[in-house]
């Protein structure tokens, strides 16, 4: 006769499921692409570096934005949707996100507005 579905070995003799610290972060970079939209001009995507201890996360993204903008607007939802990502689909709690904005973009210094200056 097979045994109740609900009837389970206790945790320890379950095992468990390790995520790589990598994965964090490439699902971080990712969110923060989401978060953005696009990438400025002659800009890079985002990147992200985590330090994974136990079951929480702390997570460090770098990027760049177009110049004017709201950065405070901008990284706040960089924040909010890095921590929300990461919670769904990694199921690791999120105790920092830092947004560091490595460059701004301006349209008026873009390489092809320099180009279309000079021609």
């Amino acid at each position: 006769m097979p045994t109740d579905v609900t009837e389970r070995p206790p945790l320890r003799e379950r095992g468990a499921t390790t995520i790589a610290d990598r994965v964090v972060a490439k699902v971080s970079a990712q969110a923060a692409r989401e978060a953005l939209g696009r990438v400025p001009e002659g800009g890079h995507p985002p990147h992200a570096s985590v330090v994974v201890h136990r079951d929480a996360a702390r997570i460090s993204i770098s990027l760049e934005l177009d110049y004017p903008t709201d950065v405070g607007r901008r990284c706040g939802a960089v924040r909010g949707r890095v921590r929300t990502r990461v919670e769904e689909l990694v199921g690791m709690e999120v105790h920092e996100v830092a947004v560091h904005v490595e460059r701004l973009h301006s349209a008026r210094t873009a390489p092809t507005a320099r180009k279309g200056r000079l021609a």
